[in-house]
């Protein structure tokens, strides 16, 4: 039976973006004969946090948080079964971690998207309208895509402190970190703001070269400290379907009072990187002699305000603990600064079908839908406010997509678990 061209179909969902959790959710799906689905992503290949890629990069969580492993152990598309057909299992298995390199994660992607037939490259969605009860998705393609489900996978995109918007020159996110290394390190002076991982990383990166480079090194932040990832067991219990039902049931002010405070549970450095950078500067420190290394690290310091000229940076801290302001002049900027969630503007047509909370955000449900329905426009990620530090796990995608895969199909085809925890969250 030849199937009917795109614009002449009614999907049973439609995917709308293809980072890793609509890309698990795609391996899932792909061998569920009962849903017709469609993946759209604007961009040309898969891609992931590219500006990353820095050497020996690795995961903050293990393997088994692959595509679809928590999910279907005996899928074709694990990490394992990559692998497998590259010639590595043996090798990884000698390395002893568990952890999967930041650029082979990417590789591993893309390897798995190459698989699938569903996914459409270089379509980008500009307008979805909702007629004849169901969604239709205009692209840039000038082809017309109808679903009776939407699965919103667009992700994060890189977060401006206010100081910076508008603000001319040529400083950097970090998602384009690896993108303009080169031309970073030409500067006399280097400012990082920022306090998780990705600002350690690039801090330890910069200072390795520093005495060859010849650059002053400045690394900032408003945190009170630089704050470890907390990874014991017990608080990985927070990682898991009890703790969603409980974080859920909290009232909405209690639920964003706790997101703030959490951020070190996924936000934080790598307590061996923390190790790392300051033995290296024991070593440049020891190596220096009576020179003292051009570098500075500074926290409980706000960025308050940002002006450019004649190639500088003047920045304007506040020391929030001592309330005192001052400056901090550099040539160049890295804002390692997070991500943060925008819906998107194609969305606008149907926002009247779409719940949002007290704050502006989606009102994210238990099954993880954030439409009047309950069941009809489901979202990936960006519901921390919602279900806490399980929405950017990257061990949680599959249990959220056997979820989605659930409400699709109106029956459950991969078992989703109700209860792991040894702890009980509520009383």
């Amino acid at each position: 039976m030849t199937a009917l061209p795109e614009a002449s179909r009614t999907h049973d969902f439609v995917g709308i973006g293809l980072g890793p959790f609509n890309l698990g959710l795609a391996c899932l799906t792909e061998p569920i004969t009962e849903l017709d689905g469609v993946f759209l992503e604007s961009k040309a290949d898969f891609e992931w946090h590219a500006g990353m890629f820095l050497d020996g990069a690795h995961l903050q969580t293990p393997f088994m948080s692959d595509l679809v492993t928590l999910a279907d152990p005996t899928s074709p598309y694990s990490f394992l079964n990559y692998l497998k057909e590259k010639g590595r299992l043996y090798s990884f298995y000698i390395r002893e971690s568990f952890y999967p390199l930041r650029v082979e994660y990417d590789d591993y992607c893309r390897w798995a998207a190459n698989k699938l037939g569903r996914v459409r490259f270089s379509t980008t969605v500009t307008e979805v309208t909702y007629e004849d009860e169901v969604y239709v998705l205009r692209t840039d393609t000038g082809v017309t895509y109808r679903a009776r489900h939407l699965v919103l996978g667009t992700g994060t995109v890189p977060y401006v402190p206010p100081a910076c918007r508008g603000l001319s020159g040529d400083f950097l996110h970090n998602a384009q970190y690896m993108h303009r290394k080169t031309e970073l390190q030409t500067k006399k002076s280097i400012t990082i703001v920022g306090s998780g991982q990705s600002a350690a990383e690039i801090y330890y990166e910069l200072l390795a070269e520093i005495d060859t480079r010849g650059y002053e090194l400045n690394w900032v932040t408003r945190s009170p400290r630089f704050f470890p990832l907390e990874y014991t067991k017990l608080t990985l219990e927070m990682t898991s379907p009890d703790y969603i039902d409980y974080f859920r049931a909290l009232p909405e002010e209690t639920r964003y009072r706790l997101e703030k405070q959490q951020k070190g549970l996924f936000k934080g450095i790598n307590s061996d990187l923390i190790d790392s950078i300051f033995d290296l500067l024991y070593q440049k420190n020891v190596e220096s002699g009576d020179r003292p290394v051009p570098t500075r690290l500074l926290t409980n310091s706000s960025l308050n305000t940002a002006t450019y000229q004649d190639g500088s940076y003047t920045l304007g801290f506040r020391q929030d603990e001592q309330d005192k302001d001052f400056e901090i002049s550099s040539e160049g900027l890295v804002l390692a600064t997070g991500y943060h969630y925008e819906p998107p503007a194609f969305l606008a047509p149907v926002r009247d079908r779409l719940r949002f909370d007290g704050h502006g955000r989606f009102d994210v449900a238990r099954n993880y839908s954030v439409d009047t329905t309950g069941r009809g426009v489901f979202l990936q990620n960006a519901g921390v406010h919602t279900h806490s530090i399980t929405s950017p796990d990257l061990g949680m995608g599959a249990y959220r997509n056997s979820c989605i895969i659930r409400e699709l199909l109106g029956t459950e085809y991969y078992p989703v678990e109700k209860t792991i925890a040894f702890q009980e969250f509520a009383v």
